[in-house]
């Protein structure tokens, strides 16, 4: 459960500041990701984990009320997730507490392998432990499975996942971790970002997506093939979820067979069109929606 506080400054140490609003929103990674893919017009289906609480019977309803094929563990012993996310001046800083999802272990997801077995693409991120996203890669990928791996929140991964994905999904924060590159967050500089992609690639990794929030996307594959898609200029109402959008967006088109640069696009502007609403979930643009604004950008060019 997103608990998203709008504030006016960002309080410092030992300080206390009156806040502008608070709401209670359906939210995690996982699911965000499942409700995307979802409104964009594919078959999904989601595992996960949630406690026997309030909260966890509304993650419940919310992913029945998106017509997600929903497999999850509940858990009476914990709590189910939150995250407390402060809005300040069109950004967000987030707090996790993991809860049930901090708890799923690789048995819990092999109970659900036909859900893995009947899917064109796997898409993982790590609010779940690392052993257990590794155990799924593995699994899915001995069953043929495009992975697509969202590396967040940032950690360490065991080099031997990395050709085993289609694509990994790291912002810039994210990258300089991975690839072990502090000083890519002290510069803008696009030789440094190449540089830290490349280092990723030499891992192993067919290929690599870097989220470059409102400056868009540069993608990279082992071949030394790179693109860059810009970002799309937008009302910012809340970036909250954006980085989930343009994963489920990247894995719908993947899944639908579209090359990568036509899958950037689309998972850009997705990705645009869920800033421009409140929530997490409830800012997950339809297919409709992202058609009609790609449709219009065009028609926008060509005139």
């Amino acid at each position: 459960m997103d608990i998203m506080i709008e504030t006016p400054i960002i309080p410092g140490q030992g300080e206390t500041i009156m806040g502008q609003g608070v709401k209670l929103l359906p939210g995690g990674k996982g699911a965000n990701q499942a409700v995307a893919a979802s409104r964009l017009g594919l078959p999904t289906s989601f595992i996960g984990a949630v406690g026997e609480d309030t909260f966890g019977q509304q993650m419940q309803q919310e992913l029945n009320r998106h017509s997600i094929h929903q497999s999850l563990n509940i858990m009476p012993e914990v709590k189910t997730g939150v995250a407390s996310i402060w809005i300040h001046d069109q950004d967000n800083r987030i707090v996790v507490i993991p809860g049930a999802n901090g708890e799923i272990t690789w048995s819990d997801i092999e109970r659900q392998h036909a859900l893995i077995d009947q899917a064109d693409v796997v898409l993982l991120q790590l609010e779940i432990p690392l052993e257990t996203v590794v155990k799924s890669i593995k699994y899915a990928y001995d069953k043929g499975k495009k992975i697509i791996l969202n590396p967040a929140p940032a950690r360490e991964l065991p080099e031997e996942v990395y050709p085993m994905l289609h694509t990994i999904t790291p912002n810039r924060q994210e990258l300089s971790i991975l690839a072990g590159m502090p000083e890519l967050m002290e510069t803008d500089d696009q030789s440094t970002l190449h540089i830290a992609m490349k280092r990723m690639i030499e891992k192993g990794l067919p290929s690599i997506t870097v989220t470059l929030g409102s400056k868009g996307m540069v993608y990279m594959n082992k071949s030394g093939n790179c693109f860059h898609v810009p970002g799309k200029k937008v009302d910012v109402v809340d970036t909250t979820g954006a980085g989930d959008c343009f994963n489920a967006a990247l894995a719908v088109s993947v899944a639908r067979g579209w090359e990568m640069k036509r899958a950037a696009e689309y998972a850009v502007a997705a990705s645009a069109l869920a800033v421009t609403k409140f929530g997490a979930q409830n800012g997950m643009p339809s297919e409709e929606e992202v058609t009609a604004y790609l449709t219009g950008m065009v028609s926008h060019t060509t005139a």
